[in-house]
């Protein structure tokens, strides 16, 4: 009698949600904990439940649309790299040679002298 294993297919997928991928399933849980402490709040401070049910219904329906917008906008990891090309600079301005003539002197990692 032999033994029969299931192969777990599935480990190195990003985590999906109801469309919904990677860190986007955590930012709407985010942002429904804000919406319920928004409502406790304004609840307890007595503003009408006719007036805060439907404003919290309509601000959590524009935190689904636009979490599901982004996550079929950027996917997985699209949105960190698209934070991470607007924060690098578009050209980089040296005055000075003198940063260059060093790499030699100092044996620092040169590109095209083998030691990478």
């Amino acid at each position: 009698m032999s033994t029969i294993y299931q192969i777990n297919k599935g480990v190195g997928a990003p985590m999906v949600f109801k469309g919904l991928v990677g860190a986007y399933i955590a930012w709407l849980a985010i942002g429904l904990v804000f919406l319920l402490v928004f409502f406790a709040i304004s609840y307890v401070l007595g503003m009408s439940v006719y007036v805060l049910l439907p404003l919290v219904l309509a601000m959590g329906g524009g935190l689904f649309w636009s979490v599901d917008r982004l996550s079929k906008r950027f996917g997985v990891h699209g949105m960190e790299k698209f934070l991470a090309r607007r924060g690098l600079p578009r050209a980089l301005r040296f005055r000075s040679r003198r940063l260059f003539t060093g790499l030699k002197r100092s044996g620092a990692v040169v590109p095209g002298r083998g030691n990478w």
